[in-house]
């Protein structure tokens, strides 16, 4: 009778398994899973033959898959706040690996994995053996008894997810009956149908993907007048970074003094709010979205749009006799994704010249990268007019060390800042404590913010059009934030951005609150639609 018990206990816990942080409580505990009794009954009839064991192999290797999904939804959720989308979401299992070797260190991201293949085993073999236990049990009832329970407990489970999917409302009384949930076969069938769902929506956004209201218009960029345009993404910069009492008091301060110097250098500045596709990570999501003028909230969307014949903002800019040309730090490999996007220069980590050593995951300090725009690009005479998209990484996870700004004249080869790579906590220190995790990284977002703020005011002499905005917000623990809007903020030339009026946004560097929002994929068109005459 204990091992019954035991492994009656093993199949509840498994089934009431949460797969948001929310539903992680001690009352979870107390939620029947209604799909518990059909279990049961299924592995008593089917016994322990053939047929049995057949039938207990396809359950065990069913009920780890929807495990590995809850924790996959779970992890989502913290990191992205939404579940996991099997159809277009596998990608993110590579990135994590990299990330968590970045934040852990390699050999407690190896000790990890190990961890994680042990406990797959131990599940495996503990859900064999608590199947087992029902069905080698021979109860003193009738089979057709239990063929008649084995309907209604299965009906049971068929109502409450029916009630819960708002297939159909239930009469009062057999709401009463139903004192749990069949949550573990509602996500099975959740997902299944979520794949689905994907599968048409992607080929609906494949044929988006291929009309393009501006494909006819134009001429385009003719306001900029042989000015510079450049594009940059701040890491992980929400709107958080205004509304969180962590971060607000130091971001604002940096913004309101930036906001100052680059007043007193002649330079106009406007700001609102653009809303991202997604939060805590996968920033080619965000560049894409604004490039293509395309809503890329999933990695198989940015997939069909490489497989489209969109054309991006770039593209639109060469027809404009523009060069084009991508700053990617963060690029340690090549990156052929870039050929679609229309850039007639791609400048990887290994061709921006930074010698220094990595720091951490971040390959080199923003400071560099911005320094390095103008000794590869604008520094350049003579040359046509540039839009250059800068994608900075400073302010990216693990948000350790943070370096300071140095003099401009004495960045060099980037070896300046060796002494911080060198210095400081550890990831793995760091990230011990999360109250500590989110003071790094108000300290290296502000550091970012600094960097732009300092390398705009010395373009004042010659000033382009820049376009600051955040990628995405941070995963939520350390945003604090359910929203998905980043701040933008135009810079440049009186001229130039007086024609951002229009949007609403308002003058210097903190955007109203109230100031509506941007989708991303608006971006595109609006940028176009703004910087061409009249």
């Amino acid at each position: 009778m204990k091992r019954l018990l035991v492994a009656t206990l093993l199949l509840y816990l498994l089934l009431i398994q949460p797969n948001h942080p929310a539903a992680m409580t001690w009352g979870a505990l107390a939620l029947f899973p209604l799909d518990l009794p059909p279990l049961l009954l299924a592995l008593v009839l089917a016994g322990d033959g053939r047929l049995g064991r057949a039938l207990r192999a396809v359950l065990v290797a069913v009920l780890l898959a929807i495990a590995a999904l809850k924790l996959a939804d779970y992890a989502s959720f913290i990191a992205f706040n939404r579940g996991f989308n099997l159809a277009a979401d596998l990608n993110l299992v590579a990135a994590g690996w990299l990330l968590a070797q970045s934040a852990l260190g390699p050999l407690l991201a190896w000790l990890g994995a190990a961890a994680a293949v042990v406990v797959l085993v131990g599940c495996t073999c503990a859900l064999w053996w608590a199947m087992g236990q029902w069905a080698r049990l021979r109860l003193p009832v009738p089979r057709a008894a239990l063929g008649v329970l084995l309907v209604l407990t299965t009906g049971l489970a068929v109502a409450e997810i029916g009630r819960a999917r708002g297939a159909w409302a239930l009469p009062p009384a057999l709401n009463a009956l139903l004192p749990g949930a069949a949550f573990t076969t509602r996500v099975g069938l959740e997902r299944i149908e979520q794949f689905s769902q994907t599968r048409a929506d992607l080929r609906a956004f494949s044929a988006a993907a291929q009309n393009d209201p501006m494909q006819d218009q134009g001429p385009f960029f003719g306001a900029l007048s042989g000015r510079d345009m450049v594009i940059v993404y701040v890491e992980s910069y929400g709107r958080s970074s205004f509304d969180n009492p962590l971060y607000a008091p130091t971001h604002t301060t940096t913004l309101r003094r930036i906001e100052a110097d680059l007043a007193t250098n002649g330079l106009a500045m406007r700001s609102g709010w653009a809303t991202a596709p997604m939060v805590g990570g996968q920033s080619w999501l965000a560049h894409g979205s604004v490039a293509a003028g395309l809503w890329l909230d999933t990695q198989a969307r940015n997939r069909a749009m490489l497989a489209s014949p969109r054309r991006t903002l770039f593209h639109y800019a060469q027809e404009a006799g523009l060069r084009t040309v991508a700053i990617k730090p963060a690029h340690i490999l090549p990156w052929p994704e870039g050929a679609f996007f229309g850039f007639e220069a791609i400048y990887n980590a290994a061709d921006l010249g930074y010698a220094g050593l990595p720091l951490n995951w971040v390959t080199m300090p923003d400071q560099y990268t911005l320094h390095a725009l103008d000794r590869l690009e604008l520094g350049r005479r003579p040359r046509p007019p540039i839009l250059a998209q800068v994608a900075l990484i400073s302010s990216h996870a693990p948000w350790v060390p943070v370096v300071d700004l140095v003099a401009w004249e004495d960045l060099g080869d980037g070896r300046i800042f060796d002494p911080w790579a060198l210095a400081g906590p550890s990831p793995e220190e760091v990230w011990r404590d999360h109250d500590r995790v989110r003071d790094q990284f108000r300290l290296s977002l502000d550091y970012s913010l600094r960097a732009v703020g300092a390398w705009a005011a010395r373009q004042a002499a010659d000033a382009p059009l820049v376009i600051v905005l955040g990628d995405h917000e941070p995963a939520r623990f350390v945003s604090g934030n359910d929203g998905f809007d980043v701040p933008i903020h135009v810079i440049g030339p009186p001229d130039l951005v007086a024609r951002f009026a229009r949007l609403g946004w308002v003058e210097g560097l903190i955007p109203a609150p109230g100031t509506p929002a941007q989708r991303m994929d608006s971006l595109r068109d609006t940028f176009l639609t703004l910087l061409s005459d009249p």
